[in-house]
This record gives C-alpha cells, sequence and structure tokens, in this order.
C-alpha cells in the first residue's frame, strides 16, 4: 500500500524528467497502449450514444461527452484523450509538479479549452455524484494508498453505466519472459532511473509498486465489490500490461 505523501513527494521530485524516462524505460510501448485505450473509451461512449438513440431515451451525445483522467501526471493521457476528439476532459493528479509539467504541454498545443488540470485526492474527489461519462487511469491505481477508496469514488463520479478502464503495468506470466522482466525491471530500470532523474528511491518503488499489485482476477473481483459490472481484463505485449474494465451500476 502506498503512502500519499510518500507518492505526492516521489513524483514532485521525478517530474522534470518524469516524461524522458517513462518512454526510455517502457521503449514507447506505453504510446501504443495508451493509444488502445483511448480508441477503446471513444468507442464506449459513441457506443452509448447509439444505444440511448436506439432505445428513445435521453441521448447522450458524444459532443457533450466528459471524461476524467484520474492520476494523469504530465497529462499524456489527458492529451490523447483531447486529441482523439473527446470534447471534455478532467485531469486530476496529486502531485503538483506533475501537473505543471502538464500545463505546459496544454498550452503549447492550445488545448486549454478542452482540457482542465486539477490538483486532487483522487480517493477524495471534488466532484459531484454522476458527473463523467468515462474515467481513465494509466499507470496511476497502483500508487493509490486505499484502491478500494479510489474506485468507490470513480464509481460515484460515474453517470450510469460510465465506463471505467484501467491501463496498469504487469508481471508476465511466461517463465522466461518473466526472468528477463524481473531482470530489468528490477535491476536495470532502477539503475538508469537513479542516473538520469537523481532519485533512487522512485525507481525502486515503482517496479516494487507493479510486482505487488493484486492477480489480475483478485482485482477484477476487487472492481466488482467497489460496483462496477461487466468487469474484465486483457493482456498486452505478453502480459507487461493490462487493461481492465468495468460499467458503474446505479
Amino acid at each position: 500500500m502506498a503512502e500519499k505523501n510518500f507518492v505526492r513527494s516521489m513524483f514532485n521530485n521525478i517530474a522534470p524528467t518524469y516524461d524522458k524516462l517513462n518512454h526510455i524505460l517502457s521503449l514507447n510501448i506505453d504510446k501504443i497502449w495508451r493509444k488502445k485505450s483511448v480508441k477503446r473509451i471513444v468507442k464506449n461512449l459513441k457506443n452509448s450514444e447509439s444505444e440511448k438513440l436506439k432505445n428513445n431515451s435521453q441521448v447522450l451525445r458524444f459532443s457533450d461527452s466528459e471524461v476524467l483522467d484520474v492520476a494523469c501526471g504530465t497529462a499524456d493521457s489527458t492529451i490523447a484523450l483531447a486529441k482523439a476528439g473527446v470534447p471534455r476532459v478532467v485531469g486530476v493528479d496529486i502531485s503538483e509538479g506533475m501537473l505543471k509539467v502538464g500545463e505546459k504541454k496544454i498550452e503549447e498545443l492550445n488545448l486549454n479549452s478542452v482540457i482542465s488540470l486539477k490538483v486532487e485526492d483522487c480517493e477524495n474527489l471534488s466532484f459531484n455524484d454522476n458527473t463523467f461519462d468515462a474515467a481513465f487511469i494509466a499507470f496511476g491505481i497502483r500508487n493509490f494508498e486505499d484502491k478500494k477508496k479510489g474506485l468507490k469514488e470513480l464509481h460515484r463520479v460515474l453517470k450510469p453505466n460510465g465506463l471505467l478502464l484501467i491501463l496498469e503495468l504487469s508481471v508476465p506470466q511466461n517463465k522466461i519472459l518473466l526472468s528477463l522482466y524481473k531482470l530489468y525491471f528490477l535491476h536495470i530500470l532502477p539503475f538508469i532511473g537513479k542516473k538520469i532523474s537523481g532519485d533512487n528511491k522512485a525507481y525502486t518503488y515503482l517496479p516494487q509498486s507493479v510486482m505487488n499489485f493484486p492477480k489480475p482476477k483478485d482485482f477484477l473481483q476487487t472492481m466488482e465489490e467497489c460496483g462496477f459490472k461487466d468487469v474484465r481484463q486483457k493482456a498486452l505485449t505478453f502480459g507487461l500490461c493490462r487493461m481492465y474494465e468495468g460499467l458503474s451500476t446505479k
């Protein structure tokens, strides 16, 4: 379980070098995973609009959709959602330093009219019930101090049948790949991370947080316990990453 103050301080410290290191250490595969996730969210929003039109119920227009990007960090996912056509995206994170980096990127891309960033504790969100049509967490759920509390908060702020999509690093199941993974993740990654960022603790904590994350079936059960239905998960790139999703029940 990650302690909030430690996580906030750690990400504030590594914020200036986070983007550079993140893409180097993931070999840019994280961009592919994000792209898949954003496509899934956009498709879900458009499908929800079509279903409501068929049923003559209150229409969710894609042009009215609002998506919450949780633990958004330097706003890579937030920007990807906006570029994919989501009309309103709210990014929240506990780290002021990470958000400052994100704000500069958003300003440079002239996306201020679409994106807003806020410092928020993801386990105690300030938003009203039933606010968002979808929520996205990319590589952040493992840093929650209380994952159940965070998931329940997301369920609260999502509209009925709102999609929660979580992208998270994972431990591969193949034994040979797992051995290589542990060598890279537990030894090479911390060394490179320390060299570039100057922060030894961060790039020791990050791989440990992935290794300690619940097994897929256990995490899906936790999602159900927090109010989500139709939960499922998909392994990406030989299980190096997993995409979890579920719909809010209200």
